[in-house]
């Protein structure tokens, strides 16, 4: 069993065991999306790997994507050492080479024994450049306050203005809401990429969402969302689960998930190629990744993609992790928009300008 000191070496342990000033001037910049999920890694990642190790943990927040990541690597001028990316753009960043390959031997085991590459499904290590933290979804959700007397139960209800006048809250991205529109519009879940891959396909996509332009608000963060259903700044709003999950269960918030349409995922941590820090990277990533740290998600009902951490997931939470509503979603495809996601990227803006 590959245990996290034996990961470090002698010298890192040696320099622990001493309390060597060196080890404590250690810094590492690890950038992720904030909000209660970034609550959730600073508990259960960044702190515990901080009081192991003595490293500091420089933890910023970003918006996504992998246009920051690409001006650093193309610039030479590397600012941030380990990213959380979703999947859906480590495949992009992966293949233009923004991204460093992630030894697989560096994991650790599952606190059952099982090796790393057994425990973790197949999923979270799919890609060379990642390894998978939660699996996630994206879904809607409503205010039961603001509502009114119907409630939506449908993606389709999303692009419903004449029996659900109002806001509607996205994010400005046309990953997600491009699926969206292809599924309220009638598009089978197993040929959303199949049609979105052709250019009528896009049109059509672009077509739905021009039926609601005029009532979308926009956001860029997903820590903004809760807010923005809150406030009443729109009747429905686009999110992770688990941003609604933490505003419901620790904010005692009146919101209503949507499972229907939910585009599922995962997240990864990603190494930016380049980095003059690499080996402390890899230390990170592999405890970071372990059964308990990954387990802890449960408090955001994100999904661990191990199955040594789901031992320790309450039984209470189990209903709203998404691994329990797949049958009512689509797997986000990486692949897809690793091909196409530049082009829609460009053509999303140019219909905002519109």
């Amino acid at each position: 069993m590959k245990t996290f000191t034996k990961l470090l070496g002698p010298s890192l342990v040696l320099g622990l065991a001493l309390g060597a000033p060196a080890q404590a001037q250690q810094t590492l910049t690890v950038v992720s999306f904030g909000g209660a999920y970034g609550a959730a890694q600073q508990v259960h990642q960044i702190d515990p790997y901080m009081a192991e190790t003595g490293t500091k943990i420089l933890f910023e927040n970003y918006t996504g994507g992998v246009a920051e990541i690409k001006a650093q690597v193309e610039a030479g001028q590397i600012q941030w050492d380990v990213v959380d990316i979703e999947t859906i753009d480590l495949e992009r960043a992966c293949a233009e080479g923004l991204l460093e390959v992630i030894p697989r031997d560096i994991l650790l085991d599952g606190a059952d024994g099982t090796p790393a590459e057994e425990d973790f499904i197949p999923a979270a290590l799919q890609n060379e450049c990642g390894v998978g933290e939660i699996v996630w979804s994206t879904v809607y959700a409503y205010n039961n306050k603001t509502i009114g007397d119907k409630a939506p139960s449908t993606i389709e209800d999303l692009f419903d203005l004449k029996k659900f006048p109002g806001k509607r809250a996205l994010r400005k991205r046309a990953q997600v809401n491009l699926e969206w529109a292809l599924l309220a519009d009638g598009v089978p879940e197993a040929d959303v990429y199949k049609v979105l891959a052709t250019p009528e396909g896009q049109a059509r996509a672009f077509a739905k969402l021009d039926t609601i332009k005029n009532d979308i608000v926009w956001f860029d963060s997903w820590s903004q969302a809760p807010q923005l259903l809150n406030d009443g700044g729109a009747i429905m709003v686009q999110s992770a689960n688990g941003r609604f999950f933490d505003a419901i269960k620790r904010e005692g918030k009146p919101f209503t998930i949507v499972w229907d349409g939910n585009l599922f995922d995962l997240d990864a941590w990603g190494i930016v190629k380049g980095t003059p820090k690499l080996e402390e990277a890899l230390k990170f990533v592999a405890y970071t990744t372990s059964t308990k740290a990954l387990a802890g998600f449960q408090d955001v009902a994100y999904g661990p993609p191990r199955k040594s951490s789901m031992a320790l997931v309450d039984k209470a939470v189990i209903d709203h992790l998404p691994s329990t509503h797949v049958d009512k979603g689509i797997k986000a495809d990486g692949i897809f928009w690793a091909d196409y996601g530049e082009t829609l990227g460009e053509k999303f803006n140019e219909w905002l300008l519109k």
